[in-house]
């Protein structure tokens, strides 16, 4: 993703949204591979000798579900990219850089399936809720409240 400075406003932000090929992101490094254009929707602009932008981007990704062993799709949110670099002088930056690392952050460690997720064989059964029972004796905690109560 490039962004030519002399197309950002002075004292402004230039606004951009749109859709780019997502195959030097990378992904195969981390175990996902595009399913799709990566979406955007930033505002990029100037600041004390540097470039910033903010917004969101958005990636279908295939991944492999650690469960089930099965690809699967899912979306790559990332709702709040934000970056900032200092200016070497050039005409145009490019913003990849960044947009890849956010989107590797926000791809998970082990990814798992919807219907895994959904269905969440981990989880422990909901059965009838159990107190636990009362202790005999005297309460450990008395000796404390003597404590406190002579203060």
């Amino acid at each position: 993703m490039k962004v030519h400075l002399r197309q950002i406003p002075s004292g402004g932000t230039l606004h951009l949204a749109g859709e780019e090929d997502a195959s030097g992101l990378d992904l195969a490094d981390v175990g996902a591979e595009p399913a799709g254009p990566l979406r955007y929707v930033i505002e990029v602009g100037l600041s004390d000798g540097g470039i910033f932008a903010t917004g969101e981007l958005r990636l279908r990704v295939r991944m492999r579900c650690v469960v089930t062993l099965e690809l699967f799709e899912t979306e790559i949110v990332v709702a709040t990219f934000s970056m900032q670099r200092e200016l070497d002088g050039r005409e145009l930056v490019d913003l990849t850089p960044e947009v890849r690392e956010d989107i590797h952050l926000a791809l998970p460690a082990h990814p798992r399936s919807n219907a895994v997720r959904d269905s969440n064989p981990f989880a422990p059964s909901a059965g009838p809720a159990v107190s636990p029972p009362e202790p005999e004796g005297p309460s450990p905690w008395e000796a404390l409240d003597r404590l406190k109560s002579k203060n």
